[in-house]
C-alpha cells in the first residue's frame, strides 16, 4: 500500500501534528483506560473486603447463637428451644446463600457447603425423637469442628482480600512503569518527529530567503530552485521567472551602457584632442585668460572620461568580461601619477594632499588599482571643502598591502553607509565640482578590489573629520625586491 505524499505545506503541518499528536493521544486513552480499570478493580475490592467482614461476623454469630440455644435445650428440653434451632439454621442457610458469591471467588464453596451440612445435621440429630443422650452429646460436641470450619471460611476470605489488594498494587505499579516507559520513549521520539517536521518546512523557507537575498543583492546568475511541498515550490518557479527577467533587465542595462559609453568617448577623444592642442600651442599662442578656460575644458573633459571609463568598468565586471593581469610595480609611483592627474582639480579647490605611501612594490593589476586611485580621489575631492585636505597611505603587511584615504569633508551618515557600495546609488550629501556623479565609483571600486579577493570599508575613526576608507589586498606571492619608485 503506498501512502500519499504532503503535497501543500498546510497537508504537511496537519500530518505532523497527527504524527506527533497521535502518540500523545494513544497515551493517554491507555492512561485513562488502566485508571478506569484500576479504579473498578478499587472499588470491588473494597466492596468485597467490607463484604467479607461483614458476613463472617454474621456467620460467626449465628453459630454461637446455634450452639447456645443447642445448649438450652440440651438442658432444658423444651419445644421452645427446638423451634429456636430451626429458625437459627434458616438464618445460618439464608447467611450462606448470602455468602454464595464471595465464596465463589474465593473457592471456599465446599467449605462453606459443609459448614451448612454440619448445621443441619446437629439440629435434625437434636430433633430426633428417639435423640439419646449419647446422640445428644455428639451433636453438641460437633460446634467444635463447626467453629473450627467457621474460622478456618473467615481466614481463607481475609487472604482472598489480602491477595485481591496485592494484585491491585501489582497492576497499579505495573501501570506506572508503563506510563513512565511512554514518557520515556514520547519525549525522544517526539522530539525527533518535531525536527524532522521542521527540517521539512525549514529547508524550502531557507531556500527562499537565501533567494530573496540573492536577488536582493543583485546575485541574477544562480538558478532558483526551491524543493519541498508544491506551494512552496510554486513559489520557487515563481522567484525563478523573477530572477530571469531581472537577469535580462540588468544584461539590456549593461548593453545601454557599453552602448552610450562607447558612443561618448568617440566625441569626448576629440574633444580632449583639441584641448590639448590649444594648451600645445600648436594653433597660435593663447593668452592667460584662454589658457585658463582651456585648462578647465581639459579638467571637465578628464573628469568625463572618468565617468566613462567607470560605466564601462561597471558593465564589464557585471557581465564578467574583465580578467586580472597581475605584474610587480610601485605602489607610490602610482599614486603620485593618478595625484598629478587630479592637479587641476586639488588646485582649484585648494586642497591640500597628503601622500603617506612606503616605497613597496605590490603585486596587482595595475590598471585596476589605478582606478581604485583614482575614484577614491575624485570622490574625496567632490566632497572635501576648500582649504580642506586628502591623506593617502599605503603600507605592506606580511600577507598584504593596505590603502587608506582619508578626508576633511562631511563624512558619510550612518543611514547611507551600508548602501555606499550599491552601483547608482548617492546620497543626500551636496557634491562639488561641475561634473555629477554617477553614483557607480564606489562601486566599480569594491567590484576591483573584490576581483583581488581584497576588501574595502569604511573606517569609524576619529583621525579624519570625514570618510575614511581602507583597502586591503592580499599578496598571494612575494615581489621581486622593494625599490625606490617615487619618481618613476
Amino acid at each position: 500500500m503506498k501512502f500519499r505524499r504532503p503535497r501543500s505545506l498546510n497537508e504537511l503541518i496537519l500530518v505532523g501534528f497527527g504524527l506527533v499528536g497521535l502518540p500523545l493521544l494513544i497515551a493517554v486513552i491507555w492512561a485513562l483506560v488502566n485508571i478506569d480499570r484500576l479504579a473498578e478493580q478499587s472499588e470491588r475490592l473494597v466492596f468485597t473486603g467490607v463484604a467479607a467482614a461483614e458476613n463472617n461476623r454474621l456467620l460467626v454469630e449465628h453459630v454461637g447463637s446455634l450452639e447456645r440455644v443447642a445448649r438450652q435445650f440440651q438442658v432444658l428440653d423444651s419445644p421452645e428451644s427446638l423451634q429456636l434451632l430451626r429458625q437459627d439454621l434458616s438464618t445460618i442457610e439464608a447467611q450462606l446463600a448470602e455468602m454464595a458469591p464471595l465464596n465463589e471467588q474465593a473457592a471456599t464453596t465446599a467449605l462453606a457447603a459443609s459448614i451448612g451440612a454440619s448445621a443441619r445435621r446437629i439440629v435434625t440429630t437434636l430433633e430426633r425423637a428417639d435423640l439419646s443422650d449419647d446422640d445428644e452429646t455428639r451433636a453438641i460436641a460437633e460446634f467444635a469442628l463447626l467453629r473450627q470450619r467457621v474460622t478456618e471460611l473467615t481466614g481463607t476470605l481475609t487472604s482472598f482480600v489480602d491477595t485481591e489488594l496485592k494484585n491491585l498494587q501489582a497492576n497499579t505499579r505495573r501501570a506506572q512503569r508503563i506510563s513512565a516507559w511512554q514518557v520515556a520513549a514520547l519525549v525522544p521520539g517526539t522530539f525527533i518527529l518535531v525536527l524532522f517536521f521542521i527540517v521539512l518546512v525549514a529547508r524550502p523557507i531557507r531556500q527562499l530567503d537565501t533567494a530573496i537575498h540573492q536577488l536582493g543583492q543583485s546575485g541574477f546568475s544562480k538558478p532558483i530552485e526551491v524543493k519541498g511541498p508544491t506551494d512552496l515550490e510554486r513559489l520557487g518557479r515563481q522567484l525563478e521567472w523573477l530572477r530571469l527577467r531581472l537577469l535580462e533587465l540588468a544584461q539590456e542595462k549593461n548593453k545601454f551602457l557599453r552602448h552610450m559609453s562607447h558612443e561618448l568617448k568617440t566625441p569626448l577623444a576629440n574633444i580632449r584632442e583639441g584641448t590639448e592642442l590649444l594648451l600645445d600651442g600648436t594653433v597660435g599662442e593663447l593668452q592667460q585668460p584662454q589658457r585658463e578656460v582651456t585648462d578647465i575644458l581639459r579638467m571637465n573633459g578628464l573628469k568625463l572620461q572618468q565617468l566613462i571609463e567607470n560605466l564601462l568598468s561597471f558593465s564589464a565586471w557585471q557581465t564578467k568580461t574583465e580578467v586580472l593581469t597581475l605584474t610587480d610595480f610601485p605602489i607610490r609611483a602610482l599614486a603620485i601619477s593618478v595625484a598629478k592627474a587630479q592637479r587641476l582639480a586639488l588646485k582649484a579647490a585648494h586642497i591640500q594632499l597628503k601622500l603617506e605611501i612606503e616605497d613597496i612594490i605590490v603585486n596587482a593589476d595595475r590598471d585596476k588599482i589605478r582606478t581604485v586611485l583614482d575614484n577614491l580621489l575624485s570622490n574625496a575631492i567632490k566632497f572635501t571643502p576648500k582649504g580642506g585636505y586628502i591623506t593617502i597611505r599605503a603600507q605592506q603587511t606580511p600577507s598584504s598591502f593596505v590603502l587608506e584615504f582619508g578626508d576633511t569633508g562631511p563624512g558619510i551618515p550612518d543611514e547611507e553607509s551600508p548602501r555606499i557600495f550599491e552601483a547608482f546609488f548617492q546620497g543626500q550629501t551636496e557634491q562639488g565640482g561641475q561634473v555629477g556623479g554617477t553614483g557607480i565609483g564606489l562601486s566599480v571600486v569594491l567590484e576591483c578590489i573584490q576581483a583581488h579577493e581584497g576588501s574595502v570599508e569604511l573606517v569609524d575613526s576619529d583621525e579624519f573629520s570625514g570618510a575614511h576608507f581602507r583597502i586591503d589586498i592580499p599578496q598571494k606571492r612575494a615581489t621581486a625586491q622593494q625599490k625606490l619608485a617615487a619618481n618613476a
